[in-house]
């Protein structure tokens, strides 16, 4: 019986003594998921009480489209589609962080607290003051910022340690929930059921109003996420093994903590709390690609991949009730959390 090697990462050398180092098994992966990412992308722009062709989709796209076509495309549907592939990219990068800086698979903002966080924050300006749109976008933000900083704080002792991290978001998470669950219970009828249609997670009615904020956001915290990754993949090693190799780890990994809880606030700001995709994401694409590290890019388009996905199941797969994309994401995270628990329970390390 033959065996087949794995291929062997590739360095690419260019000017100035710069190098790119490529694995083929993950740009193979990453290709894969772009290509996934536009066809989904085509088809749920596509998808609605109107239903429009894949191929009139893309002509409308590029500009020779009916009127009709163009502003369903460009001005109903095209927007919804974009701030789902920002948030699932932003949910799949920042799991891919925590999961990294915690060594831990359920190092995700789900169970870390910080989505729950934003809640809170959002629910304080629903329910309190009666804010808008904006301000309720500026609560989530502020919430997640501030539950990131308690919960770094909580978990410091000369350093993060992994499972002190996990540990101290899930008894941070409980105390939001109970907190969440007091807001909506003391709140006026409208003021509770807008609370509750913004905890589910939606993308319906999202406009360019959502897109620009969200774009700025990621083009900003992507690149520096992106700057950092190998020395998060030195981390990775262990902190006494980064020390000797020259990375400052403390100011690294707070750096790293702190964009991943402004890309989990700024997803929940512009869709609410989409469950379990910062979770899955990295996972999945590590098992795709078969590629060692935090898999940070492929992470980001993994999470794109599902939360489209997510998006169109929930407007097809339901007959005529089509549900809010967070309780798909949820039904189906919650089935792949429970997996990842009995894995994780074999090999031995919960």
């Amino acid at each position: 019986m033959r065996i087949r090697k794995a291929a062997r990462p590739r360095t690419l050398r260019g000017p100035a003594a710069t190098s790119l180092r490529v694995e083929p098994r993950a740009l193979l992966g990453g290709l894969l998921l772009v290509a996934a990412t536009l066809v989904l992308a085509v088809v749920l722009i596509g998808t609605g009480d109107f239903e429009i062709a894949p191929g009139d989709v893309v002509r409308t796209l590029l500009g020779d489209g009916t009127p009709a076509d163009d502003f369903i495309v460009n001005d109903l549907r095209l927007p919804r589609v974009l701030v789902a592939i920002l948030v699932g990219a932003a949910l799949g990068m920042s799991g891919a962080v925590f999961q990294s800086v915690s060594r831990n698979p359920l190092g995700s903002p789900d169970l870390l607290g910080f989505g729950y966080g934003s809640a809170v924050g959002a629910l304080v300006v629903i329910t309190v003051f009666q804010g808008g749109a904006t301000e309720v976008a500026l609560g989530a933000v502020v919430g997640g910022v501030l539950t990131g900083a308690v919960v770094y704080l909580l978990a410091y002792k000369k350093g993060i340690h992994g499972y002190r991290l996990v540990l101290v978001g899930i008894g941070a998470s409980a105390v939001l929930v109970a907190v969440i669950q007091y807001l909506i219970a003391k709140a006026q009828l409208i003021e509770a059921t807008r609370a509750m249609v913004w905890l589910t997670g939606s993308l319906a009615g999202r406009d360019w109003a959502q897109v620009w904020p969200l774009l700025a956001a990621c083009a900003v915290l992507f690149p520096l996420v992106l700057g950092q990754s190998r020395a998060l993949r030195v981390i990775e090693m262990g902190d006494d093994a980064a020390y000797a190799l020259g990375v400052p780890v403390e100011r690294t990994r707070m750096l790293l903590m702190l964009a991943a809880v402004l890309l989990t606030t700024a997803a929940a700001a512009a869709a609410g709390p989409i469950s379990f995709v910062a979770l899955a994401a990295p996972q999945l694409a590590r098992r795709l690609t078969r590629s060692p590290g935090s898999n940070l890019l492929t992470g980001a388009l993994m999470g794109t991949v599902l939360l489209l996905a997510s998006d169109l199941a929930s407007q097809r797969a339901f007959g005529a009730d089509q549900l809010p994309v967070g309780v798909v994401t949820g039904l189906v995270g919650g089935v792949y959390l429970l997996w990842l628990l009995v894995m994780e329970r074999r090999a031995g390390r919960v």
